[in-house]
């Protein structure tokens, strides 16, 4: 059975992508709404935890809970998004799907350093806010990367982000991942 607490949270999040989220999706044909399903479609596909399919749905709600527009980067300001996203969800999940939604900016820097070729699968707009969120890491950043528990959770999310910018590509109903949305939920 659904609480009252848990109806009111979903009642909160699908209000946010039903209004918010139909803006382009930075430089990308999709909007915010599609790479989010997508994202949560690429989740589950690959049979990953409830909480990282969640994280992967809500990874990019940062983006729409400030006031900085539509596209930020294009104006040369790094949003923080991932910050903020992730400190806003706090009110209704847990770390396991809050880190890697806060780590996720942080795990594109990482691939970019540990993976030869990972910059050149990179889109146009993640190229162009990789530069403002402080580009590939030191080698220190990495071992600090690395020591969070959840940073295989947020390579998983970053790998599945760049997957998730397909006009093509399938989009499920948000309430789709309603199941999801429920289990992983601390109320």
């Amino acid at each position: 059975m659904i609480s009252n607490k848990q109806e009111l949270a979903l009642a909160d999040l699908t209000s946010i992508y039903a209004g918010r989220a139909n803006g382009l999706y930075g430089l990308t044909l999709v909007n915010q709404l599609a790479h989010a399903v997508q994202s949560a479609y690429h989740a589950r596909a690959a049979g990953l935890l409830d909480s990282v399919v969640v994280a992967a749905l809500l990874h990019d709600i940062g983006h729409m809970v400030h006031s900085l527009g539509e596209h930020p980067a294009g104006l040369g300001i790094d949003d923080h998004h991932e910050k903020i996203g992730a400190n806003w969800l706090e009110r209704y999940f847990g770390s396991n799907v809050t880190e890697p939604i806060r780590l996720h900016v942080a795990a594109k820097r990482y691939l970019c350093t540990v993976e030869t070729d990972y910059f050149s699968k990179l889109s146009k707009d993640s190229v162009e806010s990789l530069a403002l969120q402080g580009g590939p890491m030191s080698d220190a950043e990495v071992v600090a990367f690395q020591l969070s528990p959840y940073w295989k959770d947020a390579v998983a999310l970053r790998r599945i982000d760049e997957l998730a910018k397909d006009p093509q590509g399938p989009i499920p109903q948000f309430e789709e991942f309603t199941g999801q949305l429920l289990s992983s939920m601390k109320l």
